[in-house]
């Protein structure tokens, strides 16, 4: 009598596989996986011009920090401080090629490639803080933002860098007449230089990393920036003198290299931007506390401190309004009617 084979059933194979060659699948499945997690980290730089002891460095890294705690570390970003990596144009130019990831840098070199940008550099837009701080959160920005990423960038975040103010070595500036004849450097944008000519400065554009050494030299009378980038950058060593005018409201953008964004994960990307946000909101919350008493350093230091009486600056105004329209008109109108739309919204909400 002819008996039927025997069968094996199916699941057999499974319960019965023998412990080290399920150790061996284990550990081969690990190996895949922690090959799949290194080759997923990707390597970062990020630059600006301002020293290790300014507030801006210690939000960046922050930011440096962030993108790895929210990216689980697959985004490992290396800070470079004292532009370290070159100059504004030269980093941004970097960043648009690719070759650096991240910039955040004022927005001088940013101007040249979307006209939209200049209305920062329109003279006596804000009173205060709480406006500026309204538009860097505003639509106007956004479009800004919009505006950069054909030229190869991604806008992450807007922060503060602060009112700008005047130094010089040579008299101090009390009145709008005070300031005719003085050589200074501004930021090397055409708003900049037209209003500086307009009160009567033989206005002189230069990458700030060269500045320190002209005014060393005296091949410069002055400059005008934020009093805490004054300090962290050591002009109390080669200035006598400070004006409260607070003329413009300088902010900062950080932005991404558009190649390199578009090589991260859509996790990746929102972990990089949540660290953006975070950090920009330090940035802020730094100069605000800092303002308050780096005045008093600058006296400690020897440098006279004088507040520009509220109808010389009216002077000023009055001097520099022609540009202001001016430039309107190049900048977009409408553009900057919308911008300072959100200013009077701002100072109405008081």
């Amino acid at each position: 009598m002819t008996h039927p084979a025997a069968t094996v059933p199916e699941t057999s194979i499974v319960t019965k596989t023998h412990p080290t060659r399920f150790a061996f699948i284990a550990a081969l499945a690990a190996a895949l996986l922690g090959s799949t997690a290194a080759i997923a980290e990707v390597k970062a730089k990020i630059g600006h011009a301002m020293p290790d002891t300014h507030p801006q460095a210690t939000a960046v890294a922050k930011f440096a920090e962030l993108a790895g705690t929210y990216t689980n570390g697959n985004v490992k970003i290396q800070a470079f401080h004292s532009a370290m990596l070159g100059s504004d144009e030269k980093q941004l130019q970097a960043t648009q090629a690719g070759t650096q990831e991240f910039y955040i840098g004022t927005l001088a070199p940013l101007s040249t490639r979307v006209k939209e940008v200049q209305v920062w550099d329109l003279p006596f837009l804000f009173q205060n803080e709480k406006e500026v701080y309204a538009v860097l959160d505003g639509a106007s920005v956004k479009k800004i933002f919009e505006k950069i990423e054909p030229s190869g960038l991604v806008g992450l975040t807007w922060t503060g860098m602060g009112f700008r103010n005047l130094s010089n070595s040579r008299r101090a500036v009390k009145t709008a007449e005070d300031v005719n004849g003085l050589k200074l450097r501004v930021m090397a944008n055409p708003v900049a230089l037209d209003t500086w000519k307009s009160i009567g400065a033989n206005a002189v554009p230069m990458a700030f990393s060269e500045v320190f050494t002209a005014l060393e030299v005296k091949a410069l009378d002055g400059q005008e920036n934020p009093l805490q980038h004054m300090w962290a950058n050591k002009m109390q060593e080669v200035q006598k003198h400070i004006s409260i005018t607070n003329h413009v409201y300088t902010p900062v953008a950080l932005v991404a290299s558009k190649k390199f964004w578009d090589s991260l994960s859509a996790a990746d990307k929102a972990g990089v931007q949540k660290a953006a946000t975070e950090a920009g909101l330090l940035q802020r919350k730094l100069l605000d506390e800092g303002d308050r008493d780096v005045i008093t350093k600058f006296k400690e230091a020897g440098v006279s401190v004088d507040q520009v009486s509220a109808d010389d600056l009216r002077k000023v105004q009055a001097k520099v309004q022609p540009v202001v329209d001016k430039f309107k008109g190049q900048i977009g109108e409408e553009f900057v009617n919308g911008f300072v739309a959100e200013i009077e919204k701002a100072r109405a909400a008081k």
